[in-house]
């Protein structure tokens, strides 16, 4: 297979086509793909809905990874239309952490640890046909699974104090509705808010507004959370 047209473009990364069932994704720095491909190889082994991996292409780098072509829309795309509602959307975002944090952490020795994607919000769910599939594994990591609630709800919190009023006001809808179905599950303890704000801190990809507004963005999740 050789490296076709461009499908489109992400914060760190492209995405190539290769035919109707491959696509390649390539990072813009000179990032490694072999541990996300070691995570994503290991959670489709036990049965998480993450993309196939593909078979290797000509020209392939360390900074490539050939994986199933999705379509369909995001969540993110799907809950703008009105396709999905905001109940729906944050019991499925919910269901998926659940389900991930019920697979064994695949390096760690502490029994409490899970794998976590440490970026799973509604960007990164494809609605596809055969059902929602999580894509992005860049993040990746091993804790506790609170951890990655409190990442998702940080996000989340900041895109809402980001973006205007309307729109703002919507996600912060659908972060609300998240922080109710996280609270069956240990919702986000403060310490776990604390350490996730910490890493949005570090990731070198946000926006200045991002940043700007990282604080009150910790602040929000703490105050929905109750």
């Amino acid at each position: 297979m050789h490296i076709g047209p461009l499908l489109g473009s992400g914060r760190t990364a492209d995405v190539y086509a290769l035919d109707g069932t491959w696509a390649l994704r390539r990072y813009r720095a000179d990032i490694d793909t072999t541990g996300e491909l070691a995570v994503m190889s290991y959670l489709s082994a036990s049965g998480f809905p993450v993309p196939r991996i593909g078979p290797p292409v000509e020209a392939a780098r360390r900074t490539d990874l050939v994986m199933q072509r999705l379509t369909g829309p995001t969540l993110a795309d799907a809950l703008l239309e009105g396709t999905v509602t905001v109940a729906e959307g944050a019991d499925l975002l919910a269901r998926l952490l659940r389900e991930l944090h019920a697979i064994p952490a695949r390096l760690s020795q502490d029994p409490d640890d899970r794998i976590v994607h440490l970026d799973l919000h509604p960007e990164n769910v494809v609605l596809a046909p055969e059902g929602a599939v999580v894509i992005d594994w860049m993040t990746a990591s091993e804790g506790p699974p609170a951890l990655d609630r409190a990442m998702s709800s940080l996000i989340l919190a900041q895109v809402a104090l980001a973006l205007p009023s309307a729109a703002g006001a919507q996600v912060r809808d659908f972060l609300a509705a998240l922080l109710t179905e996280f609270a069956d599950d240990g919702g986000v303890p403060a310490a776990c808010l604390t350490r996730a704000t910490v890493l949005r801190a570090a990731d070198p990809g946000l926006t200045e507004r991002e940043r700007a507004v990282l604080e009150g963005a910790a602040e929000l999740v703490a105050s929905l959370a109750g």
